[in-house]
């Protein structure tokens, strides 16, 4: 199910929004190949994952996503159904010679078709506790994400979104270095920023962190976060992985949704580590229990997104 698509600045005063985040990023159709043989397909996209997180943790959010007429499934949250344009399409091919520690590595991982871009116009005038603007496919320019740090009171961002080039030939995808990808200039006013390890070498994480928070995944090595004061390590979850597609989207819903639920930023990250544990022991977009998944927020002190809020400003430059 889709809906068609038809300024930037500020947008008036609205009445709280029931639905505290806004996820930004475009649905994808995804293939996975082993061996040079299509093995399984499914809905894709950093948006699909988070959701999945999210909606186990009962956080309540909107998204704006992008498709093609082609799009072939169902998602809660509908996305905008654009005509001439084809559902972005990615083919990720894997070496059985791959071992866990190389999996991501040994991906090619090629952009086939990309739908359209994501605009300023396209997100919702209201405001949001939370944003995440998690494209994949370059679907999120610098005015988009500048019109988030707009409308949500603290924004996440997946370098991804930021660094990702596609091969004009086949769409093999290449990574540029964040200060030549047009985004650097918003750092200041972003809280959060998670790049994988292999991500973290296209960024100066000791000069970034002084302008955000820097969350740098590693796999089974855990994660790390970094801002301008110090920095520590969160342990990992013991994992069989089977499917590495999404882990990275998984561990930021976690984060996320943790932070938003009033946990403290290492058991925020520490969620994380768990769905993304729990997702790579699946293949293709995982589903997750929310009776399983329990969360109260703290009380007596402030609100979960106030907490989460001071405490990204206290960190900022």
């Amino acid at each position: 199910m889709v809906r068609d698509s038809k300024q930037l600045g500020h947008p008036p005063p609205t009445p709280a929004s029931p639905h505290r985040g806004l996820i930004v990023g475009n649905y994808c159709h995804d293939v996975l190949f082993h061996d040079g043989s299509p093995v399984a397909e499914s809905l894709g996209g950093a948006v699909s994952f988070i959701s999945a997180v999210l909606s186990g943790l009962s956080i309540p959010f909107d998204s704006v996503s992008k498709v093609g007429p082609d799009f072939k499934y169902s998602p809660a949250q509908i996305p905008i159904k654009v005509h001439g344009s084809n559902t972005t399409l990615f083919h990720a091919h894997f070496d059985s010679c791959a071992d866990e520690a190389t999996a991501h590595r040994d991906r090619l991982l090629k952009r086939v078709a990309a739908c359209d871009p994501i605009s300023p116009s396209d997100l919702p005038t209201r405001c949001y506790d939370f944003g995440m603007a998690v494209g994949v496919g370059g679907e999120i320019q610098p005015q988009t994400l500048e019109k988030m740090t707009e409308i949500c009171r603290v924004v996440f961002v997946d370098i991804q979104a930021l660094i990702r080039e596609f091969d004009p030939m086949d769409g093999t995808v290449k990574l540029v270095r964040l200060k030549d990808s047009g985004f650097y200039h918003l750092l200041p006013r972003i809280g959060f920023l998670k790049a994988s390890s292999e991500e973290a070498l296209f960024m100066d994480v000791e000069e970034v962190r002084r302008r955000c928070c820097v969350v740098v995944t590693n796999g089974k090595e855990g994660c790390s976060v970094y801002w301008k004061d110090g920095d520590f390590k969160i342990q990992p979850f013991t994992a069989n992985q089977v499917d590495p597609t999404g882990a990275g989207d998984s561990f930021l819903g976690g984060l996320v949704g943790g932070l938003a639920a009033g946990l403290a930023v290492p058991d925020a990250a520490l969620l994380g580590n768990l769905f993304g544990s729990l997702t790579v022991g699946q293949v293709g977009l995982p589903k997750f229990d929310p009776r399983e998944f329990k969360m109260k927020s703290k009380g007596g002190r402030c609100s979960p997104c106030t907490a989460l809020e001071v405490w990204v400003m206290s960190q900022s430059i």
